[in-house]
């Protein structure tokens, strides 16, 4: 456990200062319109930083050899990770939207075992409504499939 909390410290805390470098380029401080574009990721990579200095110590002071993950916790995760890059791979496929129809649906029915009564009404709505929010209202075009195409969309 003591290896797995030094080496994501370390690699997110190196994001962190690719981060800071960064808004140091494009200016940290306050301009006469307000903050200038580095002022918000450069105290979020700070934040960062200091974070992974926190995880860093507790994981030096840790003295018991407690397992990074054991057998019987990984298989939540791994139901978690499976249909999550099958969403992925299917947004590629057929679009956001009907892609994310078929992961909560298949998500609510396989983890949640709810009704199906729920399971339509969220796996339809949920996608229709994020539809209208990003297509209609922001402007915001997303990853279409041929569902979308066939629509007009």
């Amino acid at each position: 456990m003591r290896a797995a909390n030094l080496i994501t410290a370390a690699i997110l805390a190196a994001a962190g200062v690719l981060v800071v470098v960064d808004a140091v380029r494009l200016g940290t401080g306050w301009g006469t319109d307000g903050p200038q574009s580095g002022f918000f990721p450069f105290w979020l990579a700070v934040l960062l930083i200091g974070c992974c200095l926190a995880i860093a110590a507790q994981a030096v002071r840790l003295t018991l050899p407690v397992p990074f993950v054991t057998r019987k916790a990984l298989g939540p995760v791994l139901a978690v990770l499976g249909p999550a890059a099958g969403f992925v791979v299917l947004t590629q496929a057929i679009g956001l939207y009907v892609a994310s129809a078929l992961y909560m649906g298949f998500y609510m029915r396989w983890i949640g075992r709810h009704s199906w009564a729920a399971i339509v009404a969220v796996a339809i709505g949920f996608p229709v409504a994020t539809f209208f929010v990003f297509e209609k209202w922001f402007l915001v075009p997303m990853p279409k499939g041929p569902l979308e195409t066939w629509l007009g969309y």
